[in-house]
């Protein structure tokens, strides 16, 4: 036993020990006053405060001193609540859609550095959590007699050049007044929504308008590569004749593999759990308008995409542009 103890504290130590009271080690005893009064105040050991006081060699003046007495901050405490004001401004001002990967490179972005486990732990300290995902279905109607297009992607979503690869899907979103169904076309190389329609119903003219929005908005996309589902509207005779009028060859999925067009339906769970989600809609003009906010000002212009180096679509493209000779904004 330790020679510092006085007999009647060994004996209550082993007491409690024996009935499995949490009691203060050695290594509490050679801490500053200010450290054991911290131990006490925790409530950590049931034992009385007065055995407390005796085993780690404290007045009880000093103590009761000590919890009346205003807490000076550090210079440690000062510089956390700096940073944790930082990163909630951050985390309100990107409304609640980025964890700590995004955020940290937001901040970096914004003249603001700091390391990846700082933004977690201040997260974790401040309870703010990134907007979570639900699961939704499929909207393909894949029974019709309409013929399908060979699979050209393959899964491979790789891109050396912009106006390669574009993908395209329909999703619904639901408001008070029913469903708004919207259709979109992503160029791969950038992950950028280059076409997209809304409608409240789903029918061909959805899947054209974002086919031709796309056109009308890129230049040298002759032989690029359109994957789409094996839906009615991708495979329906107007949609295909667009297709052949601008060169570009139909690429549709195989019966059931969502995989097979997986940049898009990662972009409309994008979507949905970071602007549709938890919000109430009465109108779908209300969430027209939130869905052209959400692609035209935030996902193409500012969104920090991992795929392409945690930048935006946009940005990426700019990038790029002396090699690419297309207009891409």
């Amino acid at each position: 036993m330790p020679q510092w103890e006085p007999y009647d504290a060994r004996v209550s130590r082993t007491v409690l020990r024996a009935a499995r009271v949490e009691i203060p080690g050695p290594t509490c005893l050679r801490e500053t006053p200010e450290v054991k009064y911290a131990f006490i105040k925790s409530g950590k050991c049931k034992a009385p405060r007065v055995k407390q006081f005796e085993w780690l060699s404290i007045s009880s003046s000093g103590y009761y001193d000590w919890l009346v007495r205003p807490v000076k901050p550090t210079k440690k405490s000062e510089q956390s609540s700096v940073i944790d004001e930082a990163i909630r401004i951050a985390y309100e001002d990107r409304k609640h859609r980025y964890g700590s990967p995004r955020l940290q490179v937001h901040l970096q972005e914004s003249g603001f550095p700091v390391a990846l486990n700082t933004v977690a732990k201040s997260m974790r300290r401040q309870g703010l959590v990134a907007k979570a995902g639900r699961k939704f279905k499929a909207t393909t109607n894949s029974a019709h007699n309409l013929p399908v297009s060979p699979n050209l992607l393959e899964q491979d979503f790789t891109c050396e050049n912009i106006n390669e690869k574009w993908a395209g899907d329909i999703t619904y979103l639901w408001t008070d007044e029913g469903w708004l169904y919207l259709a979109i076309v992503l160029d791969l190389f950038s992950r950028r929504v280059i076409g997209w329609s809304m409608s409240k119903r789903m029918t061909k003219e959805l899947a054209c308008d974002a086919m031709q929005m796309a056109i009308d908005q890129r230049t040298n996309f002759a032989e690029v590569i359109m994957h789409t589902d094996r839906g009615s509207q991708y495979c329906s005779k107007r949609f295909q004749a667009i297709l052949k009028a601008n060169k570009i060859r139909s690429s549709m999925s195989r019966k059931g593999d969502c995989y097979d067009n997986a940049c898009s339906e990662s972009f409309f769970h994008t979507l949905k759990v970071e602007a549709v989600h938890g919000e109430l809609f009465p109108t779908r003009e209300s969430m027209r308008k939130v869905v052209f906010e959400y692609i035209e000002t935030d996902y193409n212009r500012t969104r920090h995409h991992t795929t392409i180096g945690n930048t935006s679509p946009v940005n990426y493209e700019m990038a790029n542009a002396a090699k690419l000779n297309v207009r891409c904004c």
